[in-house]
């Protein structure tokens, strides 16, 4: 493992930060996985409104499933993530025997052909091996898949072993990411994740031999007690490890809407100048590995799929972040899985025992959503292609409605305006969420449940 005795030692050329607007960054916008966002969702729409949508996905049209686990075997005090311990081996059991009923139902309703499969939540390894094959397996039966199919999952090094690797494997697994957050000791007892340089290490060689082709790691940064040297020390060991793709998030600290972060204190956060200064030490540590920026917190090397399609203007944004896939409609299974249509924005039932009952009754879960007007869908393509392109064609209206609230970034040289066209300069990708906020007519509304821009 590398590293890296303090800042002083970067060159200075890693010092030098895009410019720092503390009152930019301190207001709360999105993250804009969808538009509208789901602080926007209302019980009105549910079980008949997703029946309605799955019928309308065109026979053979590409289509995504994202599949939650909302299990741990523990729980970080950091996470945002609608997860809950695995406990009793019987709650994966009969949570299990839930999936596979909702599977069966949606399978019967939607004639598209899925592209790619992606387990998430929790942590999808909280599951025994066998159960995942089984899962991964039922999935390829029930629905029609492509060829080509990818299959992803998001996977906790704590609970990865050489075994489990072979399981991802013959489930068809092809792409992994792996929750590595930060190798500083004293941050990861802090989040209560221990989980050594070592630890991770094994994962990525048990993966690698397994035949997995692609790794990613998903890190952190404004972490309680997380200084520069860790965030470099970090990113030198994470490099060391070669991952096809990096993501960078921010620490959101919202320990009203989630209790398990009542656990860390907010006065041993790094404020936030630290915060930014630490979230552009680790984009230009990646640049200096040749990894590509992909959007404001995603990298990727040059041969990954996702720095192509962002070569290509193809880079997508959804409910999973940046991908690269296809499809427009993306179908949620599991207990608090959000579905997005081009009309419609459905997220079942979050509850674990009022999900299993209402696949008891041989329904569909969706419990809360919205629809998406034709203004909306128009809004959601300009804040899309901001966030995944650093510039969008605007309709003459949308960017007159805008402006004012692009004024003190155009003043700051953030963003440039030109005929029906905005565009992001480098210095501007930091506030790119914000950029996209001013196309957003719902923000005034859901500010009290959104994290701060920086």
């Amino acid at each position: 493992m590398t590293a890296v005795k303090d800042s002083a030692a970067y060159p200075a050329h890693r010092l030098a930060m895009p410019i720092y607007h503390p009152e930019l960054l301190a207001m709360p916008v999105p993250r804009y996985t969808s538009y509208p966002t789901a602080a926007e969702f209302h019980d009105g729409i549910g079980a008949a409104e997703q029946a309605e949508a799955l019928a309308a996905v065109a026979l053979g049209a590409p289509v995504s499933l994202y599949v939650h686990i909302p299990y741990c075997h523990e729980i970080c005090w950091y996470c945002g993530c609608t997860t809950g311990a695995t406990g009793r081996p019987e709650r994966l059991t009969h949570y299990l025997d839930a999936l596979a009923r909702e599977i069966d139902t949606v399978a019967e309703r939607m004639w598209g052909q899925v592209v790619s499969i992606h387990f998430g939540g929790g942590s999808p390894n909280a599951l025994p091996p066998r159960d995942f094959v089984a899962l991964s397996e039922r999935l390829q039966a029930r629905f029609d898949c492509a060829a080509t199919l990818e299959i992803a999952a998001e996977l906790d090094p704590r609970t990865l072993d050489r075994a489990y690797a072979k399981a991802l494997a013959e489930a068809g697994v092809t792409r992994v990411s792996l929750g590595v957050q930060t190798f500083a000791d004293p941050v990861q007892r802090a989040i209560h994740r221990i989980q050594p340089y070592a630890m991770v290490a094994a994962a990525v060689a048990d993966l690698r031999a397994a035949g997995i082709p692609a790794i990613n790691f998903d890190l952190m940064y404004g972490l309680p007690g997380q200084t520069a040297r860790d965030i470099g020390e970090t990113l030198a060991a994470a490099i060391d490890l070669a991952p096809d793709r990096v993501a960078m998030f921010g620490y959101a600290h919202m320990p009203r809407l989630l209790p398990r972060q009542r656990m860390i204190a907010e006065v041993n956060l790094p404020g936030t100048a630290a915060r930014f200064a630490q979230s552009a030490l680790a984009a230009g540590l990646l640049a200096d590995a040749d990894y590509i920026a992909i959007g404001f917190d995603h990298f990727a090397r040059p041969h990954d799929s996702l720095a192509i399609a962002a070569a290509l203007g193809r880079l997508r944004r959804n409910f999973q972040g940046f991908t690269d896939e296809p499809a427009d409609a993306i179908v949620g299974l599991g207990a608090s899985a959000i579905s997005q249509y081009d009309g419609l924005l459905v997220q079942n039932e979050k509850h674990v025992g009022r999900y299993r009952l209402r696949m008891a009754d041989g329904g569909l879960a969706g419990a809360r959503g919205v629809r998406r007007s034709e203004a909306d869908r128009r809004r959601g393509a300009v804040i899309e292609r901001l966030l995944c392109d650093d510039a969008a064609d605007v309709p003459a209206g949308d960017l007159a409605e805008a402006l004012p609230e692009l004024q003190p970034l155009i003043a700051r040289g953030l963003v440039e305006i030109g005929d029906s066209r905005i565009a992001i300069p480098p210095e501007g990708r930091p506030y790119a969420r914000l950029v996209a906020a001013a196309f957003d007519v719902y923000r005034p509304s859901s500010a009290a449940r959104l994290s701060r821009a920086g």
